[in-house]
């Protein structure tokens, strides 16, 4: 497994995301991707998922230590009064004293940003938290929260070939911020790309490999696809065996548009 450092740490470039993942599936494929070699799973409190997350990584065999584990507080817990709690019913349900990473899923409408950040700062300052991160995020805001003096390790945002986040992204790459992919393989639309289809079969790939592939030689980007398939979960981690060319990587970066977005901009987000 491939590892991105970013400010001083190591974190596994390819992870798990779990979102639409419930009941015993989701306790099978974090699991199974635990046993597979995946080191890094994403979770958070919107996929009302935790606690069977939580079980996948129990029933491994591999010792918590091991797992870079992720968690998002909900823009309805960011308030003051809510944002702790949150966070340790979040703890109780992973069954685990601490999470790797926290991040904050949206931004709030109407609350001030300073003041969930400051709530964030606090979860890492008492233990809860290794490291710090948002979602969802555009450029000012994250120059605000930068402006705080935070240690923000990563942005998590929609990235994928389909979609152009080049401004973001080299923003982020100046300020050593991580950008982590959710909805990497254009939720399926990756696959049917014919450009992303014809430079995968060139290294007898498939297009979400070549997709894949090309996130983790940007630099400074991790991906998270998520998958209930046990087939997709071994696919998905068989891309540390080629390497794309840069006449590929630039084949790639040029079907990027602004009209690419998948999810929709809303609690608070605003894409500049």
């Amino acid at each position: 497994m491939k590892h991105l450092t970013i400010q001083n740490t190591a974190i596994p470039a390819l992870g798990l995301g779990t979102y639409q993942a419930r009941g015993q599936t989701a306790v099978n494929i974090v699991r199974q991707a635990l046993e597979l070699g995946y080191r890094h799973i994403d979770t958070a409190q919107f996929y009302a998922n935790e606690e069977e997350v939580g079980r996948g990584i129990r029933e491994a065999a591999v010792g918590r230590e091991e797992v870079f584990l992720v968690t998002k507080v909900w823009p309805s817990n960011l308030d003051k009064k809510r944002f702790m709690p949150s966070v340790e019913e979040s703890l109780r349900k992973l069954q685990s004293s601490y999470v790797d990473l926290l991040l904050i899923h949206w931004p709030h409408t109407s609350l001030p940003l300073e003041s969930y950040l400051g709530e964030l700062a606090k979860a890492q300052e008492q233990g809860k938290a290794r490291f710090i991160g948002v979602s969802n995020f555009n450029i000012s805001q994250l120059k605000r929260a930068l402006g705080m003096g935070l240690p923000i390790i990563t942005n998590q945002v929609e990235f994928h070939p389909l979609l152009d986040q080049s401004r973001l992204y080299h923003w982020m790459l100046d300020h050593d911020i991580a950008l982590t992919a959710y909805s990497p393989l254009a939720q399926g639309r990756a696959a049917d790309n014919p450009v992303l289809r014809a430079i995968g079969e060139q290294y007898g790939k498939s297009a979400a490999q070549a997709t894949l592939r090309w996130m983790l030689q940007l630099g400074q980007v991790m991906a998270i696809p998520k998958t209930a398939n046990p087939e997709r979960l071994k696919e998905n981690l068989d891309v540390f065996d080629f390497e794309l060319s840069e006449e590929d990587m630039a084949r790639i970066d040029e079907l990027g548009h602004r009209g690419g977005r998948q999810v929709s901009a809303f609690h608070g987000a605003d894409w500049d």
